[in-house]
């Protein structure tokens, strides 16, 4: 493709030759001759200056040093999306033939949209209804009366159970479980644990992506809902009863206990426990690890366990590999001052 097609596709201004022909993508170290890559992280300054592409993708501000002279400049107000884009017109999905295999069962009561693609040994039980373009790899099971919108992608071995709805253009990764019974019961005048029937469901609205292997539990009544744009990463646990807001992001292994509520635009680092009937703010960040056991107030950053104000952790986290030498001298102190006040007659 041309630089100058692809400048335009990409809504950047370019800068040098626009007659170079562009054949591939490739990140800033590997990329070479007619290759496209980015630049937006200062820290690689040194990757930028040794790069070999034709063309790079950088900042609308002058880079931290002179990119090399062969390269063509597309310039961009976020070079990071415009790389994105990128991608997609390189490495375009492939979409499987509309169709339903021969070894999937589709109950005869569910109900398909046009164009929908069903893989090999795939379920559809009775009562479900599948969007439009909707394509259910090999062996995806979708429980009795399920609701799935249009355009989503559900790779294999993913279950949705029953009753579940989903909104359209939803992406889950492989394994991912949809309304599997919250974790819900009562102590019995014997002491046994009895089972509280979890009879909600789970409600995932418009373009939200859910990862490999993520688990997010129907409630015991009402609903848990994901709303829209948020993104999910790998084995991130969603109890019952959980409302995550608008355009959430979750890192891989998040817990987030019952009846919490995430709110829009927040960010959880991997590995983030959220106890129980909390509320994490409006555009609050979590560090990794973090362990949160109260409410977090709206845009704040913390980190640690318990989760605190970031700086503040950072500054502590000086201090703890110190404390034992600490403890040490403070018992030295001590001895010192006893034997001072002895000394002197001043004991009580």
């Amino acid at each position: 493709m041309l630089l100058r097609d692809l400048a335009t596709r990409l809504e950047c201004r370019l800068e040098g030759d626009d007659t170079l022909d562009i054949t591939g993508i490739a990140g800033i170290e590997e990329a070479g001759p007619g290759q496209l890559t980015f630049f937006a992280n200062p820290r690689l300054k040194a990757l930028l200056a040794a790069s070999r592409a034709s063309a790079i993708i950088l900042g609308d501000d002058p880079p931290p040093v002179p990119p090399p002279a062969q390269a063509a400049l597309l310039r961009s107000r976020n070079p990071y999306y415009t790389f994105a884009r990128a991608l997609e017109i390189f490495h375009p999905a492939v979409r499987p033939a509309p169709g339903i295999h021969p070894t999937a069962i589709v109950d005869p009561t569910a109900v398909l949209g046009p164009d929908v693609h069903v893989g090999p040994y795939a379920v559809i039980d009775a009562e479900a209804q599948i969007g439009a373009r909707a394509i259910i790899h090999a062996h995806v099971t979708i429980g009795a009366r399920a609701r799935i919108g249009d355009d989503c992608l559900f790779h294999t071995r993913v279950a949705i159970r029953e009753g579940v709805i989903l909104g359209h253009r939803i992406v889950v990764q492989n394994g991912a479980v949809i309304g599997a019974d919250g974790f819900g019961f009562a102590k019995g005048p014997d002491g046994h644990h009895y089972k509280i029937p979890q009879v909600g469901t789970v409600i995932i609205e418009d373009d939200v992506e859910i990862g490999a292997n993520t688990t997010i539990d129907r409630a015991s009544i009402g609903a848990t809902r994901v709303r829209s744009g948020t993104k999910i990463d790998n084995l991130v646990q969603i109890a019952h009863s959980v409302l995550v807001g608008h355009d959430v992001l979750l890192a891989a292994q998040v817990g987030i206990a019952g009846s919490s509520v995430i709110e829009d635009q927040a960010m959880l680092g991997g590995q983030v426990g959220i106890t129980g009937h909390v509320t994490v703010g409006k555009g609050a960040a979590l560090a990794a690890q973090s362990g949160v056991t109260g409410n977090v107030r709206p845009g704040s950053f913390l980190s640690g366990y318990p989760a605190i104000d970031n700086l503040a952790w950072r500054k502590a986290s000086v201090v703890f590999e110190r404390l034992p030498e600490m403890r040490k001298q403070l018992l030295r102190l001590e001895e010192r001052l006893a034997s001072i006040v002895k000394a002197l007659n001043l004991e009580d």
